[in-house]
């Protein structure tokens, strides 16, 4: 038996299947860095209560934050100054310092959601496919069926955050984080929703199930 080779043909197939199941995992994908694909009008809401009408903005989706044209630069604004952004299509208030679009809301209850580009698993992905490029594959890879350089290999994948405004308190919807603030009959709804098959914690619908379930 040819170890040698018979290790390279379960690297390279353990990084086929890693790709598949990181591109099955990935809620969506964009190849640009930004919301959207040119900069437009959006009036920004301060902290003090003041609103400023820029002609130029747009989301960067690196980390939630908002940019703007200031001349012929582009900027970061400050996220500690702004409450909210509104463009003619969406709106978003800064939670945690990042853009934040409101989901959905239950009594007392409000759901908000970041996107924002994972990067890391982005690196890794293209750190998978230069080893995968690098390999000697023709003895166990039928090349022509896999494709290194394919317009959705340069996507990013986009990551939604999820925050909850529950009895007052911004929580993180993470199962431990809203676990330890529910009641006994709560605790028993909610291992109940997420123990469903259908539930994803990076998924809107399921995510506003769990917040109606749980509220007062």
């Amino acid at each position: 038996m040819n170890i040698k080779k018979t290790s390279l043909r379960l690297t390279a197939i353990g990084l086929l299947a890693f790709l598949a199941i990181s591109q099955a995992m990935a809620q969506e994908k964009t190849a640009m860095a930004t919301l959207y694909s040119q900069f437009k009008p959006a009036v920004i809401t301060l902290t003090d209560g003041r609103t400023i009408t820029n002609p130029l903005t747009n989301v960067f989706l690196k980390n939630s934050s908002l940019l703007y044209m200031n001349n012929s630069y582009t900027m970061e604004a400050n996220m500690t100054n702004i409450r909210q952004v509104t463009f003619d299509d969406n709106s978003f208030v800064v939670v945690k310092n990042q853009l934040a679009s409101v989901v959905d809301s239950a009594g007392s209850s409000v759901l908000y959601r970041i996107d924002y580009l994972d990067i890391e698993a982005y690196n890794a992905q293209l750190k998978n496919n230069i080893q995968l490029s690098h390999l000697s594959m023709t003895d166990f890879v039928n090349t022509d069926a896999v494709d290194l350089t394919s317009e959705e290999d340069r996507k990013f994948p986009l990551v939604h955050k999820y925050y909850m405004l529950y009895k007052g308190e911004l929580v993180l919807v993470h199962e431990r984080e809203i676990l330890r603030r529910l009641s006994k009959e709560k605790k028993r709804i909610f291992h109940t929703i997420i123990s469903q098959p259908n539930f994803s914690w990076l998924n809107d619908a399921s995510v506003v199930q769990l917040m109606k379930s749980i509220t007062e």
